[in-house]
């Protein structure tokens, strides 16, 4: 049941959601060759707690960590460890925010500086342009998909848009993955893919007072994914190639989309 809410409660939810922009935005900054995942993993959650929220997915179940942090060939839920980034990763870092009973959502994918072409980014890499032009196409995903996020539209408008722009650059949305309602539960209705499968008139009509995490999920190969080792959350492209996730949670007003984690 999708679950609408009031103008106080999307109130709440910027509020928690400024919260995890401000984090995630800090947290980037710092991820930099020689800093470990588990140190981003800590800053994020001393940021949330300094700023009286809770981290959010440390409420999902089995899930003890702050972040999770997507290193090149891994899509998304990769678990923080000791391991150290490198000079030319590309390092996903999504987070979310418990704030007043409501959770926000969020996720952004950067290159790590480098002045020379490393040779762990993934396969089909040729050059560093290559992978910005990757980055810059998830990004500019995303937020056609918001742009999509209007009262009378429905969720297949922003699966339509989403698509459309990774198709376009010859990149493919993982499907087995997808955006997702959030408010008082993290994961609500409607799903919310980046694909469109049939007519957009069979998904849901998006309303007034809905609030989704838009995501862009995609890989510069195939869209096939697997679980790529025994901590039960890691899932990487199966092909081996680079994967980017770009996310926002937004709320769907009057004057269309307003981006809650800005």
């Amino acid at each position: 049941m999708i679950k609408v809410k009031t103008k106080e409660e999307i109130e709440i939810m910027r509020e928690g959601g400024e919260i995890l922009a401000e984090v995630l935005k800090e947290v980037l900054k710092h991820a930099k060759a020689g800093v470990s995942e588990l140190e981003l993993d800590q800053l994020a959650e001393k940021l949330i707690i300094e700023k009286g929220a809770e981290p959010g997915f440390k409420k999902v179940d089995g899930y003890k960590h702050t972040i999770c942090i997507s290193i090149n060939d891994v899509v998304v839920h990769g678990v923080p460890t000791e391991h150290r980034l490198k000079d030319g990763d590309v390092v996903g870092i999504d987070c979310g925010v418990y704030y007043k009973g409501f959770h926000t959502d969020a996720a952004q994918t950067v290159r790590v500086k480098s002045s020379r072409f490393p040779s762990s980014v993934g396969r089909q890499v040729q050059s560093l342009d290559e992978v910005d032009k990757f980055l810059k196409t998830g990004e500019k995903a995303m937020w056609e998909g918001i742009e999509a996020a209007k009262a009378g539209n429905r969720v297949g408008d922003i699966s339509k848009a989403i698509q459309k722009v990774v198709e376009g650059q010859g990149y493919s949305v993982v499907r087995s993955l997808i955006g997702h309602g959030v408010g008082r539960e993290l994961h609500e209705d409607p799903e919310v893919p980046g694909f469109l499968d049939g007519s957009v008139l069979e998904t849901p009509l998006l309303k007034i007072g809905m609030t989704i995490a838009i995501e862009a999920i995609y890989n510069m190969g195939k869209s096939e994914v697997v679980f790529s080792n025994s901590d039960g959350w890691t899932i990487k492209s199966k092909d081996g190639s680079l994967s980017g996730l770009f996310e926002r949670t937004i709320a769907i007003t009057n004057e269309g989309a307003i981006v809650l984690t800005k």
